[in-house]
């Protein structure tokens, strides 16, 4: 048994808020999980590392209960552990109301209550003559066109009724919502109020009274106007109490007609209840007679007639089944955490309540069922039923005079209609938006059946954004445009069922025109919710053309989303004719391989880079063709980081070079494994560098030195800098490990082995240029092959060298074995990372963003000059498990969701209790994920602070051992919660800074001292971030350049880095030095505080320090100005100049 890892109420949970009967939940939650912040130690202290519990002989043999024992039984048959049913029980006993807090609602209800029943009568007037009103208050709704028929008055309500969740116990946490229904009496309305938005009118006025006699109250902390669910048709009234209780409860005042005031007959969706001449103020003789049906206006009538029996239908069903509340309640969290249950066509708490009584009266579940349970069928139902196909109806009577379903189907896209057989609860729903649901529920079984992964967590706890769940996101920022699409798409007659919400009206057609166009390419095409705000009574409210952004995301194919060509029907068929006007002039006629005409349309894409803009050239082509909407009116933000994967002035993301470099080690191979005259046969050839794997942030390009920049070596055929011109490019070098076969003749001494393996170096050099041309530079430890333009460093390993780096003679004579430094590297070098590279290049092949998440990542990280600190391949390793357990997402198809998904891994995940287990290829057992658990607990003091494990690696998190420090993660998550933040922001709001680079740009303030280095001397001067100022010729031709006789080029070398080895080993233990290495113009430095604690005077501690003069004492201390001066001294020619900060200097 061990502790239970964290109660799910110890999170810190805001589950949002909304309605049973009509929900809408109001604000955000976060969902946090109680993390350490006091940083995280190497070594931690006993009580903050998790241990098992030990009892004692009599607590451990004890007999079970027969409660204990049922409890068991049904963890066994429900939950994969004990722990999801703990946690599923924390989090409903934290999300839901206390007693006492009701107690508190329910006065509060009873003072409104009492308001309500006192404010006074006004005189018969008008509809339009709204003089009455006080002209401190604005009427909450859009009255276009101003001209209507009926008569107002105000008398007091006739009805005052709590509904929805908070009666049926079913609301949720922080933010309580309660729905008031305020009955208006039947002398107000007239019989055919139903049409022309008379009935509306009336209710907003009668809405603006109320509002008009509790503004200036003493109760009320606030009174504001909303929709209801974003819909402009229905307005709402929102009271807060004053004092503490203010964020407690927020009570809605709902104003709908007597029942069955109206005629249901008349609301049908296929009636007309708003005359097409009285909205276009143009009369004409058939008014009435074939306008066309007006379902939308109809349902939002119906929806306020049913308000009281759809209660009264959710109580019934809820009465003995304690599992329908619970199964709400995680509904409700689950709805909310995936951004579904707010805005216009959400998926809230009350349809969420309708689905459990709809699939209860089906039989689907029971009321003996657990919340749980419940939770599980709804997900399955969701999952497996499109409502956009097949609707469903909770009507029980036969009644032939009811509309039926196709009839439904025929006005809405998704249909569920309520228990009268009239109201259609998914009227507002896209079909968009109700694949996104049912994507989601499929994703969450997915979770909830895998035994490996904490199911609650994921589902319940992580919270899903709109810009982290698609790949490739774009924004509509002009919604006055869609005026215009409804004119050209010939929307007038759903425009004026819509009350003349534009956005409304062309949105589905919209999603369907683009869902056509980008066909395989998109996996799912969805839209955030518009979500209108509240506003002050005193204010108008919003017009249409400020409801927002639109923002439509798309999930991805990996495999064909850059497709290039789309292949049409034959084009003597009679759907070429379709084809064609759907594409318009982009579509022509091909010939293709199978001798087939069809048409086509081509889109531009030589590079990578240009192929992944297909679905954005679509996008944009689509939506001017179609909807006049100019592409000026179109933000699109899925490749918005490949900028900075550009070297210099380019615009490219330079794969293809990575292509061209793995063609070239492949024909080394070859070349290798055939090689003749070998002493021993060459038993596997695999490389190491991170371009060969997909990783490398940029390639190695292919090189031709111009000799006029270097110093001539003739005797050994290479180049050396020549000091007066610019640094050289800096050239990679690939280095490939290649096995020697195991052999009797190799010596059992490292230091035999050692010289044994410089022979074969030698070798390899002299046969690779004897029998393949190549142009190569042997040395002790390894041969340098120069081929295509690319230097290749081939290293001879031999498998057992690692085991003689360990043997020891003890004093007594004994052999024995330890792992030594040395020892360890080579084996990391030979074995682990041959191993981890062939691995992590199938994963790029499987899941082609992986390359780009994992080049952006390790570019972010040096861009905060963070990346000594973080080894290459521990970078690829988180960058891996994003792609091997994405849930609660699908893994990315995209470099820059991948990369908001890092930010989001590294700043979140609980480095302290948790090791990250990166299951590659799946070789992962159930049984090996608790033991790496176990081993992580039992031994967490002395595990490194990241503990990475994987297949090959359960025990020691080789990557990470020796870095990073506790005190370099904790500022890297610091960095990442910031950086995820403001990306975040940018990418969701267009109308702000689009700068995307600012995230790459470290904040040098809080270093102690910055040296300022020669862009002459940075030979990675064209990887900066920011374009530089000034480009320098670094001794490089281009690539198709002629050259006489080649010499091989410097490799490997690179100033800055040779410099800051020197600082490091001169001031390591002053100092931090911290550098970008793409291109950095500046050095950080850090002071360590322990060093200037003053030190005795010894010979020892002479180096680096002076005689403390303020002390009576011999002491020294570390004499700071003369290391500033040393920084230029040494960095001579390499060192523009050194800013000290002396101002946050704490010496």
């Amino acid at each position: 048994m061990q502790k239970k890892r964290s109660r799910a109420g110890a999170a810190e949970q805001e589950a949002a808020s909304d309605d049973g009967e009509m929900s809408d939940s109001s604000d955000k939650m976060e969902v946090s999980q109680n993390k350490g912040k006091s940083g995280i130690k190497r070594a931690p202290e006993a009580d903050d590392v998790l241990r098992p519990v030990k009892l004692s002989k009599s607590d451990l043999y004890k007999p079970p209960t027969n409660d204990e024992l049922n409890r068991l039984k049904e963890t066994e048959n429900l939950f994969h552990t004990n722990l999801l049913r703990m946690q599923i029980e924390e989090l409903l006993q934290e999300v839901k109301l206390k007693e006492k807090r009701r107690k508190t609602i329910d006065g509060f209800l009873h003072e409104i209550n009492a308001l309500l029943g006192t404010i006074p009568e006004t005189p018969k007037t008008d509809l339009t003559d709204q003089s009455w009103l006080s002209s401190s208050i604005k009427v909450p709704f859009l009255q276009v066109p101003y001209q209507v028929k009926g008569k107002f008055s105000f008398l007091p309500p006739s009805s005052i009724k709590v509904v929805g969740s908070y009666l049926l116990g079913t609301c949720i946490k922080p933010e309580i919502n309660v729905d008031l229904a305020v009955t208006m009496p039947q002398e107000i309305l007239q019989v055919k109020d139903n049409l022309n938005q008379r009935y509306s009118r009336k209710r907003a006025l009668y809405l603006a009274h109320i509002a008009s006699h509790l503004t200036d109250n003493k109760l009320f902390s606030s009174v504001k106007f909303t929709y209801m669910n974003s819909n402009h048709l229905k307005p709402i009234l929102l009271l807060r109490p004053q004092g503490k209780d203010e964020k407690l409860v927020t009570v809605r005042i709902h104003i709908c007609p007597p029942p069955g005031f109206f005629k249901l007959s008349r609301l049908y969706p296929n009636k007309n209840n708003v005359r097409t001449s009285w909205y276009t103020e143009q009369q004409t003789e058939t008014e009435g007679v074939c306008d066309p049906p007006t379902p939308y206006y109809n349902n939002t009538i119906l929806s306020d007639l049913t308000l009281e029996h759809h209660l009264h239908h959710l109580t019934n069903c809820a009465t003995d089944f304690p599992g329908m509340k619970d199964a709400i309640a995680l509904l409700k969290v689950w709805l909310h955490q995936r951004q579904l249950d707010k805005g216009f066509g959400c998926f809230n708490g009350f349809l969420a309540s309708m689905l459990i009584s709809y699939l209860l009266s089906k039989n689907k579940i029971n009321k003996v069922m657990s919340g749980y349970q419940v939770l599980r069928n709804t997900l399955q139902f969701l999952a497996t039923t499109d409502l956009t196909v097949n609707g469903i109806t909770m009507a029980t009577c036969s009644d032939s005079s009811l509309p039926s379903l196709p009839d439904f189907h025929e006005a809405f896209q998704v249909v569920f209609v309520d228990p009268m057989g009239v109201v259609n609860l998914c009227a507002d729903m896209t079909a968009s938006k109700y694949r996104q649901i049912q994507f989601e529920a499929s994703e969450s079984l997915k979770v909830l059946d895998d035994t490996n992964v904490n199911g609650f967590h994921l589902l319940l706890m992580v919270p899903k954004p709109f810009v982290r769940t698609f790949d490739h996101v774009f924004h509509l920022t002009n919604v006055a445009k869609l005026q215009g699409t409804c004119k050209k798409m010939k929307l007038l007659n759903q425009l004026i069922d819509r009350g003349g919400d534009y956005l409304a009206t062309a949105l589905p057609y919209l999603l369907s025109v683009l869902s056509k166009g980008l066909g395989p390419r998109v996996s799912l095409l969805s839209h955030t919710l518009t979500h209108k705000p509240e506003w002050n009574v005193g204010e108008e409210p919003a017009k249409h053309k400020d409801s927002g952004l639109v923002t439509v995301g798309l999930l991805l194919d990996p495999e064909l989303y850059t497709n290039v060509l789309d292949k049409g029907p034959a084009a003597d068929s009679s759907e070429a004719l379709d084809f064609r006007a759907f594409w318009g002039e982009k579509s022509e006629l091909r010939r293709f391989q199978d001798g087939s005409i069809c048409e086509a349309v081509v889109w531009t894409g030589g590079s990578l880079y240009d192929k992944r803009k297909v679905p954005e050239l679509i996008v944009k082509y689509l939506l001017e063709l179609h909807a006049n909407i100019p592409e000026s009116c179109i933000n699109y933000t899925g490749n918005a980081l490949d900028c900075v994967l550009s070297r210099g002035r380019e615009t490219s993301t330079e794969e293809e070079k990575m292509v061209s470099i793995i063609q070239s080690y492949d024909d080394l191979s070859r070349k290798l494994w055939n090689l003749n005259d070998l002493p021993l046969t060459i038993t596997s050839v695999q490389g190491t560098h991170p371009c060969l794997r997909y990783t490398d942030v940029f390639p190695p390009l292919p090189v031709k030195p111009d000799w006029s920049s270097y110093h001539l070596l003739r005797e050994k055929k290479c180049l050396i800098p020549n000091p007066e011109k610019p640094c050289p490019a800096y050239v990679s070098p690939v280095k490939v490990i290649c096995h020697m076969e195991g052999s009797g003749k190799w010596p059992q001494d490292k230091d035999a082995i050692k010289r044994l393996k410089a022979a074969f170096q030698i070798r390899l050099s002299e046969l690779l240029s004897s029998q393949h041309q190549l142009l190569c530079n042997p040395s002790a430890t390894h041969t340098d092959v120069y081929k295509d333009g690319y230097v290749f460093r081939v290293q001879v390993a031999y498998h057992r060298e690692p085991q003689y780096m360990k043997e020891f003679v003890t004093p007594e004579g004994m052999l024995k074995y330890q792992d030594t430094e040395e020892s360890m590297q080579l084996e990391m070098e030979t074995n682990h990372l041959p191993h981890l590279s062939s691995t992590l290049h199938g994963l790029h092949q499987q899941h082609p963003a992986f390359g780009g998440t994992s080049r952006l990542a390790k570019r972010w990280i040096q861009s905060q000059l963070l990346g000594d600190s973080f080894s290459e391949e521990c970078l690829d390793l988180l960058v891996a498990h994003l792609f091997l357990h994405p849930a609660p997402y699908s893994p990315p198809s995209s470099a820059l969701v991948g990369f908001l998904r890092f930010l989001h891994l590294v700043a979140t995940f609980d480095w302290k209790n948790s090791p990250l287990i990166v299951n590659l290829n799946g070789e992962l057992k159930g049984s090996e994920y608790t033991e790496i658990q176990n081993d992580f607990i039992s031994a967490r003091a002395q595990l490194p602070v990241m503990f990475i494990a994987t297949p090959k690696d359960k025990k020691d998190s080789v990557w990470t051992k020796n870095q990073p420090t506790a005190q370099m993660l904790q500022r890297l998550i610091v960095l990442c919660l910031e950086s995820l933040r403001a990306l975040e922001q940018q990418l969701m709001d267009p109308r702000g800074n689009h700068d995307y680079k600012m995230i790459f740009r470290p904040p040098l303030d809080l270093y102690d001292v910055l040296i300022r280095l020669n862009p002459k001397q940075i030979s990675r001067h064209r990887e900066a971030v920011d374009q530089p100022a000034k480009s320098f010729f670094r001794g490089m031709l281009k690539e198709g350049a002629q050259v006489k006789d080649l010499m091989f080029p410097v490799v490997g070398y690179d100033p800055i880095q040779l410099f800051l080895q020197e600082l490091r080993e001169a001031y390591g233990e002053f100092a931090l030095f911290f550098h970008d290495l793409h291109g950095g113009d500046v050095i950080g430095v850090l002071w360590k505080p322990s060093s200037f604690e003053p030190q005795p005077f010894k010979t020892t501690n002479v180096k680096g320090r002076q005689m403390d003069g303020k002390s009576d004492k011999a002491l020294l201390v570390p004499n700071a100005e003369a290391f500033v001066e040393d920084l230029e001294i040494l960095g001579e020619g390499l060192v523009a100049g050194v800013e000290a900060q002396t101002e946050r200097w704490n010496i």
